[in-house]
């Protein structure tokens, strides 16, 4: 196994380029060139089962983007936390949110140190985002962070974004506690944003990319839409609910929401009261 190193503002980031990780995986679904060849192997292992999973990781860059316009310019949310970030990639969480306000915050939180470092050298001159190494499996340790403690003020308003990254959470890590901890932790008025891989009764595809991604990445649980409906307990869901990611709010007509495409991902935004 062999490992690279780079130096940012005093500390020593170790990139481990022999263990694949999902912010990488997912930065090959989306045509990037921050990952590795065992990242592409993984990619390309789950591409045999399911070929669209490139069209799906488009659909949730794109929900992503409606979502944090919708927040930012309708309903007055100015700090993002945005949790399993992954790579910076174009038009990212900060570019849509400071596209409505300037003065909107974004703190960017991963585990992969890659994050970090590209970040970092993407961001150094915005100083409404931070990036943050953290484990979302401890949302404790997240919260009480001091580059989050010092940067989001939770007397307002939050949007707290999981997406994408809760079916990376296997069972044993509690996901739900991951969502009631952060929940707890936030004021009325904020907003939570949720996307998780689905299981379709009539793709049995679904079930094998779990084996895949569980065997080759160690993570990627693909749930009932019940098990995702339950992340959004205690909370208000905004129109049109939880809807596979084609179907919230889009900017466009879709013509075909039959797809294992269009419906293999699905997920929603809620507020809490």
């Amino acid at each position: 196994m062999s490992a690279d190193s780079t130096e940012q503002n005093s500390e020593i980031v170790v990139l481990d380029n022999g263990v694949p990780t999902a912010a990488r995986v997912y930065d090959v679904m989306l045509d990037g060139k921050d990952n590795y060849a065992i990242d592409r192997e993984v990619a390309n292992a789950s591409l045999a089962v399911m070929p669209e999973l490139k069209e799906i990781a488009l659909h949730n860059r794109a929900i992503l983007h409606r979502v944090v316009r919708h927040l930012a310019a309708e309903e007055g949310i100015t700090q993002f936390l945005d949790l399993g970030s992954g790579l910076p990639t174009v038009e990212n969480t900060h570019e849509v949110a400071q596209g409505v306000n300037p003065d909107a915050r974004v703190a960017y939180v991963d585990v992969d140190p890659i994050v970090l470092v590209h970040g970092r050298a993407l961001l150094a001159d915005n100083v409404n985002t931070r990036v943050i190494t953290a484990d979302i499996r401890k949302p404790a340790e997240v919260l009480e962070h001091p580059d989050v403690r010092d940067f989001i003020d939770f007397g307002k308003p939050v949007c707290v974004m999981l997406c994408g990254i809760l079916h990376h959470l296997l069972d044993e890590e509690d996901p739900q506690g991951v969502v009631d901890t952060l929940r707890e932790a936030v004021p009325s008025g904020s907003y939570f944003f949720i996307t998780n891989f689905t299981r379709l009764s009539d793709a049995p595809e679904s079930d094998e990319l779990e084996r895949v991604l569980l065997s080759q990445l160690g993570t990627g649980r693909v749930r009932t839409p019940a098990e995702l409906a339950r992340f959004f307990d205690g909370l208000e869901l905004l129109s049109p609910g939880i809807v596979p990611l084609p179907l919230w709010r889009p900017d466009e007509i879709v013509t075909d929401a039959t797809t294992v495409a269009a419906r293999f991902m699905t997920g929603g935004v809620a507020r809490k009261p």
